[in-house]
């Protein structure tokens, strides 16, 4: 399951392939969650979701049936649209005026149309109290410009997963915890081994894992006016850090032309020592890579001097368009629920954003005793996951144009990184251009 690494598709709502688009979600909206029609006489609540078909069918239908029975006169049709396409498919739908009464989106995606009075402000609509069913942190991420835009879902704390033998080649007990150490160890693995310690891509519109490390080595990304921040003695410092790993050897080539994805790549076929990522990932290495599966062990995220480590954010936001806003809250207090939450969690092995939830999926965790060796694994890694986000925020907020913030400085990175421009005036130039956008946006 992946988050929050894709691109703002904001230039696509005038095409005439958005029109299209547009069309065909307008008429699959005729449809219920199995596909039936909906009973006369009864009002729709539209509700997206990303990625959870089929394999949480059940479960979505479970929720729906039980919110259906107690609020008798509405159907839920539900649609559960791919990651790859949510953005281009809700703004078509945002442009024909069929968006759909609740979508579950990532947080800078949400930002973005929030700046723009694309979603509602859920706080008239919540009952009293509502905030206190959530992690605190994680509630206050969705809030912008005083207004509470996003009901959280479900969370991701990072860890890493650390190949045992290639540490142990390279006489290395365990991966380093922060940020500094981390020269001397890929050192080590590098000249032990032949291996790469770890892989950060510096793709523009990839993942925001190095945006976040960049927030853990001290660098204040923007200031209070949405102007750059990074130009500082921690952005120098960071820039040339990276930069200086790169150009030493020690961070694959590919890190400039190639995402994620090839972090994984890399690991399973036993070319990386360590990758930053969440539990579930360890199912797929079972199936996936076996041998290197044998060999992984979870430890701690990376992280800085203040040790405080990323989570992960999914919410739920209503679109302005929506006319059934009232029942669109209600079904998403619904399924964020502590005991909604704790099933998905379980059967999804995510966190729960719910307090409650959260406790409770610890406490399990702490006293199961899985007999094979594959289960024992992923309790392991799920158990830390979840004592990660103790100590855990969201380290990039949800700001509008941190995409393009995130597409600036990976750029100048990626020229420094090759030899273009010193580290200096590389992040340099990142900050004239991200002012100039910024002045042009917020004058």
């Amino acid at each position: 399951m992946g988050f929050g690494r894709r691109r703002l598709l904001t230039g696509l709502v005038a095409s005439a392939g958005s029109a299209l688009l547009a069309g065909g979600l307008a008429s699959c909206r005729q449809r219920g969650p199995g596909g039936e029609s909906a009973p006369a006489g009864t009002r729709i609540l539209n509700v997206w979701t990303l990625d959870l078909a089929p394999r949480f069918n059940g479960y979505m239908q479970a929720v729906i049936s039980r919110w259906e029975r107690a609020n008798p006169g509405i159907t839920v049709r539900w649609t559960d649209v791919p990651w790859a396409s949510v953005e281009r498919k809700l703004l078509a739908a945002v442009f024909a005026r069929t968006a759909p009464d609740l979508v579950n989106l990532n947080p800078p995606f949400a930002a973005n149309l929030a700046s723009k009075q694309g979603l509602l402000d859920l706080a008239p609509l919540l009952p009293a109290g509502a905030a206190a069913t959530y992690l605190p942190r994680i509630w206050d991420a969705g809030l912008q410009d005083g207004q509470q835009f996003a009901l959280p879902w479900y969370l991701t704390a990072r860890i890493t997963m650390a190949n045992r033998a290639l540490l142990q080649r390279a006489g290395v007990a365990a991966p380093p915890t922060r940020w500094d150490q981390l020269p001397a160890y890929a050192e080590a693995i590098r000249r032990h081994t032949g291996r790469y310690a770890l892989f950060m891509t510096v793709v523009p519109d990839d993942s925001a894992e190095l945006l976040e490390t960049l927030v853990q080595q001290g660098v204040q990304l923007l200031d209070g006016e949405r102007r750059a921040a990074f130009h500082s003695e921690a952005g120098r410092q960071a820039f040339a850090f990276w930069s200086e790993l790169y150009r030493r050897g020690l961070l694959p080539r590919e890190v400039v032309s190639q995402g994620y994805r090839r972090a994984i790549e890399l690991y399973q076929s036993g070319d990386l020592a360590q990758v930053a990522t969440g539990p579930d990932f360890l199912r797929n290495l079972q199936t996936n890579a076996p041998g290197i599966a044998a060999v992984t062990a979870p430890f701690g995220p990376i992280t800085g001097v203040t040790g405080q480590a990323n989570v992960a954010v999914m919410n739920l936001v209503v679109p302005r368009q929506s006319t059934m806003a009232a029942a669109a809250v209600s079904f998403g207090l619904e399924l964020t629920n502590p005991a909604n939450q704790l099933a998905f969690a379980e059967q999804a092995r995510v966190l729960p954003s719910a307090a409650v939830a959260l406790d409770r999926l610890q406490a399990g965790l702490a006293v199961e005793r899985p007999r094979q060796p594959a289960d024992q694994l992923v309790q392991r890694a799920r158990l830390l996951s979840a004592e990660t986000l103790e100590r855990a925020a969201v380290l990039v907020p949800a700001t509008p144009g941190i995409k393009r913030l995130q597409a600036i400085l990976y750029t100048q990175l990626q020229r420094a990184m090759l030899g273009e421009l010193s580290s200096d005036r590389a992040l340099a130039e990142a900050e004239v251009q991200w002012n100039r956008y910024a002045q042009a946006r917020w004058p």
